[in-house]
Formats: C-alpha cells, sequence, structure tokens
C-alpha cells in the first residue's frame, strides 16, 4: 500500500512539473514558432524558410523566429503566442496584455465573478524593426532589396487597440501578407548569395538560450542607465518630459527626425 501512494506522489508531482514547463513563457513561444513555421511552409518554392536565428551585434545578440528569403524580398517575422486583448502602438517601450477571465463557483452559482489579469512586454514591433534594420546591414551588398518586418500574434490574441505602419497580424493573415509583395528585387542567384550570408552569420548553435538572455539583459542594463541620465538612447538626444494621449511620457529631444519615447 505504501509503495502504491508513493507512486501516486510521484505521478502527481510529475503532471504538475510538466503543466508548469508546457505553461511556461519559453514553451509557449516555442509552441507558437512551430505553428507559424508550419504556416510558412505552404508558400510556394519562390520562398526559402529559415528558422530561429541568432546574429552578433554590437550589443550582443539578436535572434529571429523565421526569415523568409524570396525575389520579392526579406521578410523578418517575429512571432507571438497571446492570449487576452492586446494594446500598443509603434512608439511604446512596452505594449499591454489584458486578460479578463470569468470565474463562476459552485456555492455561489447565480453570480460571476470577473478577474483582470494586466501583463506588460516589450514592443515587438520594436524587435521585428530592429531585426530588420540587422538583416539589412548584413545584406549591405543588396541595397535595394525590400526587407519587411512582420509581428505575428498566434493563439487566441486580440488585437483591439494596435496601432501600427508596420504589419502586426493574426496567423490566419500571414500568408496573404507576404503574397501581397510582388516587385522583383532580387535574381535567382542573388537569393541563392543572400541565404549564403544569412546562414554564414547565423551563430545560433553556438549561443545557447541562456546566453542569449544574458545577452538581452546587459543590453537593457545598458539602455536602462543611458534613459536614467536623460539621454536618448537611440541618437544621443536628450530626453524631454511630455504629455500625450495617454499621459505624461519622456521623447527624445530630435523629435521628429528620432522617434524614441519612454515612460
Amino acid at each position: 500500500m505504501l509503495l502504491i501512494i508513493l507512486l501516486i506522489i510521484i505521478l502527481v508531482v510529475s503532471l504538475f512539473i510538466y503543466l508548469a514547463r508546457y505553461n511556461s513563457a519559453k514553451q509557449k513561444g516555442k509552441r507558437g514558432e512551430m505553428r507559424v513555421s508550419a504556416i510558412l511552409s505552404k508558400l510556394s518554392d519562390e520562398y526559402t524558410i529559415l528558422n530561429d536565428l541568432v546574429f552578433r551585434t554590437e550589443k550582443g545578440t539578436t535572434q529571429i523566429d523565421h526569415i523568409v528569403v524570396s525575389k520579392y524580398g526579406i521578410f523578418t517575422i517575429e512571432t507571438k503566442n497571446y492570449r487576452g486583448e492586446i494594446y500598443g502602438d509603434d512608439n511604446r517601450k512596452e505594449w499591454t496584455q489584458l486578460i479578463v477571465t470569468k470565474v463562476t463557483y459552485a456555492k455561489k452559482w447565480w453570480k460571476t465573478y470577473t478577474y483582470v489579469t494586466k501583463n506588460r512586454f516589450y514592443n515587438p514591433v520594436k524587435q521585428s524593426v530592429g531585426h530588420a534594420l540587422r538583416i539589412k546591414e548584413l545584406l549591405s551588398v543588396f541595397p535595394h532589396v525590400k526587407i519587411v518586418p512582420i509581428v505575428v500574434f498566434t493563439g487566441d490574441a486580440i488585437l483591439r487597440y494596435v496601432e501600427s505602419n508596420n504589419h502586426v497580424v493574426y496567423e490566419k493573415n500571414l500568408l496573404d501578407v507576404i503574397d501581397g509583395y510582388k516587385t522583383t528585387y532580387l535574381t535567382d542567384n542573388d537569393v541563392q548569395a543572400v541565404l549564403a550570408i544569412l546562414t554564414s552569420n547565423n551563430i545560433r548553435e553556438t549561443v545557447s538560450d541562456r546566453q542569449h538572455v544574458k545577452n538581452l539583459r546587459i543590453a537593457a542594463r545598458e539602455v536602462n542607465a543611458t534613459i536614467n541620465s536623460g539621454i536618448c538612447p537611440k541618437c544621443g538626444g536628450h530626453l524631454i518630459k511630455r504629455n500625450g494621449k495617454y499621459g505624461t511620457f519622456y521623447g527624445c529631444s530630435n523629435y521628429p527626425k528620432c522617434r524614441f519615447t519612454t515612460q
């Protein structure tokens, strides 16, 4: 009997550990990337898909979920596997995730309780645009190639109040966005050269997720130190307190040339 109880305890603990890992942000992100990868595989042979790449930057490394290479341009894709309502725009440092949960308890079946959870996450448009700029640097021998940053939301996210001049789309609309670009920028030989440049600069095999996160934290500390000293980390201008639609914020003195803002 004692052995059976022990086995049950082990099974229950193992189940909790599995569920905790399954629901972790890392695993949710991986599942979202797999879904997008499956969607991209439906593209024709004119497109080549590269998944999970890491490139060196001046401040460490940057990781790109997906890159699609074609004669019609290069598409950098940032995947977000979220649920709830999403709020944000191009200039905010962070976006907001609002999760509304309605619960009815057995003892008070006639009453419904509403719980609201608010989370913040780094602006995915800034991420995606940053990825596109890094690819542009790597492909400097092709200065006229079109590089298109895309943010794609998987899962049950609702893009309630998202304002962006870039592509921020649901997964069901991803292929339509890519298919919308039909101007030819590269020859077949150019496409092969682009692929060679990207694959040769990809250091994913030598950089672990842990090291990449460490690099991001170091870069974030440097940026925050610059902001705290009142300097724009993007162009070196001065940060000035301003009033906006959503309250006060700090903006760069070089606006409109530099549109950096922070809370």
